[in-house]
């Protein structure tokens, strides 16, 4: 059995451009792609929470340190700048490589600089 699961999260990140013109993709800050684990070129799942909209697209690395967030392409009419967006990446394991699996989750301040990283979701309680 197989199963589809997160691999790394870019939580709460701001959209910093939205170039509609440009070739697509998403342009995101190289330091943040490294410590998340997301390689370029890798397919990414974007999660709109100003606007409600969810699309795929691919990583390409923008300048380290930059903080850019830049939502390129046709994706361009579902982000603004300014926009908060979470940015996933899904790996497929084995049940064996279950056993010992942790997701990557980063999460970032208004200006894109990462705050702190987890392994684990805080429990949601009523």
């Amino acid at each position: 059995m197989q199963y589809n699961m997160l691999k790394a999260k870019l939580h709460r990140a701001r959209v910093t451009h939205s170039e509609l013109e440009y070739e697509g993709s998403c342009a995101i800050d190289g330091h943040l792609l490294d410590t998340a684990g997301i390689r370029e070129y890798e397919q990414i799942h974007i999660y709109n929470a100003t606007n409600g909209e969810r699309f795929t697209t691919y990583a390409i690395r923008a300048e380290e340190g930059s903080g850019i967030i830049s939502v390129n392409g046709a994706a361009a009419h579902c982000a603004d700048p300014g926009d908060i967006v979470i940015i996933c990446a899904y790996v497929v394991l084995s049940q064996q490589e279950m056993a010992n699996y942790k997701p990557t989750l980063v999460y970032v301040n208004a200006d894109n600089h990462i705050t702190h990283t987890r392994h684990t979701i805080p429990v949601q309680v009523a």
